[in-house]
């Protein structure tokens, strides 16, 4: 009989669930022991208030509580791991931005200096983002060429610039994406398409930054059913 295809992917789920927890152990040793904590303190919790007013549906639905919140935790954890391990990196931000959920086209190093100052492009309903990444007294003249090379066939296409990082002004790491998920919804979904052909014509002449992008950067997602 033919393995159902269940079968052939529960090891790989399981196997890169540890995978995650070895990232989250190196980079927080008490990460784990939170995450069973969190889930036992729930589970405990619903046994007591079980045994104390005589409704045994309470243990059942305890248990149902206490994985959600552990897999909560562990996701949350998780997202910090991959930020601290991506902190200080050259292309970090291209990272972050290529796990965003949804119709975002991510296209890494549009524009770079042999400083390794370089600008990310972002392709969503917001409309064009340009993200830099170095210091912000350097990436701004990067920022200001490239919004104009971009405008040339941006047309009426609203166009932001986002300096991540951490210095005044800029958009730590962690909170990249949420801050590009409230920029306003300007674009519908043709629109994407029709601006991502025009962006793909432009040229691409620029020096390259000096050092690698950091590869498998991406956090694995957990799935689940």
């Amino acid at each position: 009989m033919a393995k159902k295809p269940e079968d052939s992917e529960r090891p790989g789920r399981v196997k890169q669930l540890r995978m995650i927890a070895q990232i989250i152990k190196q980079a927080n040793p008490k990460g784990m022991p939170i995450v069973y904590a969190s889930a036992l303190g729930t589970l405990v919790l619903f046994v007591v208030i079980g045994l104390v007013t005589g409704w045994w549906y309470l243990f059942v639905i305890g248990i149902m509580l206490a994985l959600t919140v552990g897999l909560v935790v562990f996701g949350q954890l998780a997202q910090r791991a991959q930020y601290s391990m991506l902190h200080g990196q050259p292309g970090a931000a291209a990272a972050i931005l290529q796990g965003m959920r949804g119709n975002w086209e991510v296209t890494p190093v549009v524009a770079a200096t042999r400083d390794q100052d370089v600008v990310h492009r972002v392709v969503g309903y917001p409309g064009i983002i340009l993200v830099s990444e170095g210091p912000g007294n350097r990436v701004q003249k990067l920022l200001v060429a490239e919004k104009k090379r971009v405008q040339r066939v941006a047309l009426d296409v609203p166009v932001y610039d986002v300096q991540s990082g951490d210095g005044e002004g800029q958009i730590p790491l962690a909170k990249l994406q949420r801050h590009l998920m409230k920029l306003p919804r300007n674009l519908k979904k043709p629109a994407l398409y029709e601006i991502n052909n025009r962006l793909k014509a432009l040229p691409q002449t620029m020096p390259m930054p000096k050092g690698p992008l950091p590869r498998g950067a991406r956090m694995p997602r957990p799935k689940m059913r």
